[in-house]
């Protein structure tokens, strides 16, 4: 499925909707990866809506991905999270994956957190380090503006040469710093899953410039820059793919790290919330 003008239509019922049950405009929008659901504990929430209740939304098929959309404060701030997010993988379109970010920009979402759970290629990296995402590869996505161009939503060929924006970096960073959290940054390499990626993929990916792989993302911050929105990402390291021995990869285990380095992902983007 590409993206139809029946779609658009369907883009304005659901934030119709979506506005219907929650009063106020959300500021900041926030979409959380594999492992990563428990982080709506810091949030003060006001509304939580299944799914499967909001007209023409996909609905979350992998474990860890819990399937609310959730409206309420952090610091200060009004945000909307998504505690579980749409994959390629699951069979869903590339118009379908990104259809929830559409939503939130119509609801008023100007700043758009995104989080993953990867595999770190470059040898620096390990289990447990969050890196910040500063660029991205996505020649192996579908690109979700394949279709016709929506003009009231974004340009036929939206600029991506700045797609998570410097100042949301810096100021994640000074976040960091100020909790005494090492941090690292480079650019994610998107794929469509749902295997894990061979030996002679992981070198190759790290060849192209690749510090991290994953099977989310870049989707999501290719309709959030489309609208005008403006980005940030970070990744955890779940597994390795460049190590000397050969290693197995579970999603359980994927799972597992993400949730173990959850509290320091959690603090830099509440952090982040009360900078903005």
């Amino acid at each position: 499925m590409i993206f139809t003008m029946e779609m658009m239509a369907q883009l304005k019922e659901a934030a119709e909707f979506l506005q219907k049950q929650y009063d106020h405009k959300p500021q900041v929008g926030v979409v959380l990866g594999s492992g990563l659901g428990n982080f709506v504990s810091a949030i003060e929430v006001e509304k939580e809506i299944d799914y499967h209740d909001i007209p023409h939304f996909p609905v979350s098929t992998v474990e860890g991905h819990k399937g609310k959309l959730i409206f309420g404060k952090l610091a200060g701030k009004r945000i909307v999270a998504m505690a579980g997010r749409f994959h390629f993988y699951e069979g869903y379109s590339a118009a379908e994956v990104v259809f929830p970010i559409r939503v939130m920009k119509l609801m008023g979402v100007q700043i758009l957190l995104l989080s993953n759970a990867a595999g770190g290629v470059n040898p620096s990296l390990k289990i447990g380090d969050l890196m910040i995402i500063r660029d991205h590869i996505s020649m192996d996505t579908a690109n979700p503006l394949i279709g016709k161009n929506p003009d009231e939503l974004g340009p036929r060929f939206p600029d991506m040469s700045e797609p998570y924006k410097k100042y949301l970096i810096a100021k994640a960073k000074e976040v960091a710093a100020k909790l005494n959290i090492d941090v690292k940054e480079g650019v994610y390499y998107a794929v469509t899953g749902p295997t894990f990626e061979t030996r002679a993929e992981y070198r190759m990916i790290h060849i192209l410039g690749g510090d991290a792989v994953g099977m989310s993302t870049v989707q999501e911050s290719i309709i959030a820059n489309h609208m005008g929105m403006h980005v940030f990402a970070m990744s955890v390291i779940t597994d390795l793919g460049l190590s000397e021995e050969t290693i197995t990869i579970s999603h359980e285990e994927v799972l597992q790290a993400a949730k173990a380095a959850e509290p320091k992902f959690a603090a830099i983007f509440k952090g982040l919330i009360e900078a903005i």
